[in-house]
């Protein structure tokens, strides 16, 4: 029996909640989203859950010291450590440039456990040297500093940055500058704070770890895995930190490059598209395809290959927190989103890629899948857990508790598939299927509301699909260990289910409640297990998708405004159990060293792999915004025969199972652990 005796790592963290935010007729959006004050509480005096690193004090700076690749005289590293915000650092100007990169190396002149860093941009009013993309790092004997243990790009302006990652146990902390926000060769910080850990960490055998931090120039709140390039594009809205008050027509994007461990940003603006609170799916090709939002009828695709953003035409309804999913002749299916666009009405329609036009499903009426939520239809018709299936059919399977079929061939279809147990409408949970051969669909929390009481409930169901238009098998399983809503949940090549973030109460843009022990769901014996608890809060805003070396990359959370302390500019990567022995040290994994680029339903495929391995685990590529992934599901597909380590592996024939794009295919070892995956295309 588990045991449910550890603390939850909130419950020692102060936090500040506020009361119930309602739906704002006058502009479509909840009163207070993205303004200055929510409830009469200024947005600049919201507090946040503090992360782990956040919740200790900073190091005493007593006796440190402080070199640097380079300085101008008057402007020498020792001012980081000055306790005098304006005064600062600046690399070498004149009487020439010091070339980039740079890097500022402090010693705190004896090992400890530390598990965060903050930087302050110089506070003069100049952005010169203000630090782009950097590396962080950390050593114990000030000339061996190994992997990172941060990376990314910082937000340009003259905030204070604060860098968390794991516990780690160093003397000497470096910070690699490799640009300046501007182009410049300059480098320049008033302060560096380095930030105490409580302890080591805990062995990662079991419980997984939290490996780099990912600085962010923007609030990740709408997340995509590229295909090709295996990059994945974030995105926040018309701005880094907020999503209202703009004129619409652009999106802050970034890119997280996980071979180079480079962010790099770009604002798009030839669609004319602000993507907040958008559709979002994975076509057969792999591109991304981005609806409605802000500017709530627009569309867009984003072609990995080509690096390019570019219009398609607008649906025929205005949309925002709709769900969309891609069904099995290649369609999308896309139905609610009353956040934006007007109130009510929002059914279904369908966008045709072959003749690049969107067509009206009347017999797909929103109305059977609405929640009872208190904000009326503005938020009951939102974030639908849809999962294309066979025969062109998409099955819903929540958050509203009555589940529901719908047809696409001519007009549409609809079709009532019984109720969810006894489980309540769980707007903001999660849906997960798991295992697309067999059906098989794990729902996660979830509340009756999307703000505000009644909590939110830990309850987690087993749906397993058969026919299209018939009532699937519902078995409640035991609860999660904490209740979640606006948390996030990704499939694992072997199958569990990682779950991560979310609050107990859902309170949009406020960390109160945050959860931040995570939890694996092990099919085998339906059981939950707690994980290594997560350094930073991911509530409302935040996203989590697989990358292929079997790591989760979760990040965001915010968006609401600048001052707003709920906005986390960073993401963090989830090594879980499978890549560690018993002793903690990693696991050795298999290599696949030949498969086909494209994969047709219903054909075997020959896939050559560097020992001996017991299956083949395909993902496809997902997506992830406002807790909804349509796009990712696995197919476990055992091999049909072999010659030696050479595998045939027979493709399902079904595309209602294996919805045809790109899938990350792992080799799995008969110990469970997983292959860097390679990508293959399924295709028709």
């Amino acid at each position: 029996m588990l045991l449910r005796s550890l603390p939850q790592l909130a419950a020692a963290i102060l936090l500040f909640s506020f009361s119930l935010v309602q739906a704002d007729p006058r502009n479509g959006n909840p009163a207070g989203e993205g303004e200055t004050e929510i409830d009469g509480v200024p947005v600049n005096q919201i507090q946040a859950g503090k992360a782990t690193a956040q919740a200790q004090a900073v190091q005493d700076r007593t006796g440190w010291t402080v070199n640097a690749d380079s300085w101008q005289g008057g402007n020498e590293p020792e001012k980081v450590l000055d306790g005098n915000q304006n005064t600062f650092w600046h690399t070498q100007w004149n009487p020439n440039n010091a070339p980039m990169p740079h890097q500022i190396t402090i010693d705190m002149k004896s090992s400890r456990y530390v598990n965060g860093i903050t930087y302050l941009p110089r506070q003069d009013g100049s952005q010169n040297g203000n630090i782009g993309q950097h590396k962080v790092y950390c050593s114990n004997d000030g000339n061996n500093f190994g992997a990172p243990l941060a990376i990314g790009t910082y937000k340009n302006d003259n905030k204070i940055k604060t860098t968390v990652f794991a516990s780690t146990n160093c003397r000497y902390i470096r910070i690699t500058i490799q640009t300046e926000v501007n182009g410049n060769a300059w480098a320049s910080a008033a302060e560096i704070n380095i930030l105490s850990a409580p302890g080591p960490p805990p062995n990662p055998a079991g419980v997984g770890s939290w490996g780099p931090t990912i600085d962010t120039p923007l609030v990740a709140v709408a997340i995509a895995l590229l295909h090709d390039v295996l990059k994945v594009l974030m995105w926040s809205s018309y701005q880094a930190s907020t999503f209202t008050g703009g004129n619409g027509g652009l999106t802050v994007t970034a890119s997280y490059d996980p071979a180079a461990q480079t962010v790099t940003q770009r604002i798009v603006t030839n669609t004319h598209h602000d993507m907040f609170c958008p559709g979002l799916s994975l076509d057969f090709g792999g591109r991304v395809f981005v609806t409605g939002g802000n500017d709530n009828k627009r569309a867009s695709f984003y072609d990995p290959p080509f690096d390019s953003w570019n219009s398609a035409p607008d649906m025929l309804i205005g949309r925002g927190y709709q769900s969309q999913c891609t069904i099995s002749d290649g369609r999308t299916f896309v139905i609610g989103g009353s956040w934006s666009g007007g109130q009510g009405g929002k059914n279904g329609e369908l966008y045709s890629p072959n003749a690049n036009t969107w067509y009206p499903l009347p017999g797909c009426p929103v109305g059977p899948m609405l929640t009872a939520d208190n904000g009326g239809v503005f938020r009951s018709d939102n974030h639908g857990w849809l999962f294309a299936w066979k025969d062109k059919t998409v099955f819903q399977a929540g958050p509203s508790k009555q589940m529901n079929w719908y047809g696409t061939g001519g007009q549409g279809s609809q079709g009532g598939a019984g109720f969810r147990a006894n489980d309540d409408h769980s707007m903001n949970g999660n849906a997960v299927m798991y295992d697309a051969i067999a059906g098989k669909i794990l729902t996660l929390g979830g509340a009756p509301n999307y703000q505000g009481n009644p909590d939110a409930t830990a309850n987690a169901h087993i749906i397993t699909l058969g026919n299209s238009f018939q009532n699937p098998q519902v078995q409640q399983i035991n609860p999660m260990w904490y209740k979640r809503a606006f948390h996030n949940s990704v499939v694992l090549p072997d199958g569990k289910v990682f779950i991560t973030g979310g609050q107990q109460n859902p309170q949009p843009f406020s960390d109160a409640t945050a959860q931040f022990t995570s939890e694996l769901w092990n099919p085998n014996g339906f059981n939950f297990f707690k994980t290594a608890p997560q350094p930073i809060p991911r509530t409302y805003h935040s996203t989590a998708i697989l990358l292929p070396d079997a790591t989760v990359f979760t990040g965001g959370g915010g968006l609401c405004g600048e001052d707003c302390a709920t906005n986390h500019y960073d993401a963090q990567i989830y090594y879980p159990p499978y890549l560690y022995n018993g002793d903690g040290s990693r696991a050795a994994r298999l290599v696949i060293t030949n498969i086909p680029f494209v994969g047709g339903i219903g054909k075997t495929i020959q896939i050559t792999v560097s020992g001996a391995t017991s299956y083949f685990s395909f993902v496809r590529f997902g997506s992830s915004t406002h807790t909804v992934n349509t796009d990712q599901r696995r197919l476990p597909i055992f091999p049909s025969g072999n010659n030696g380590n050479t595998y045939n592996v027979p493709i399902p024939g079904d595309a209602g199972q294996a919805i045809p794009g790109y899938y990350l295919c792992f080799a799995m070892a008969a110990n469970g652990v997983p292959s860097v995956a390679q990508q293959i295309r399924i295709a028709l």
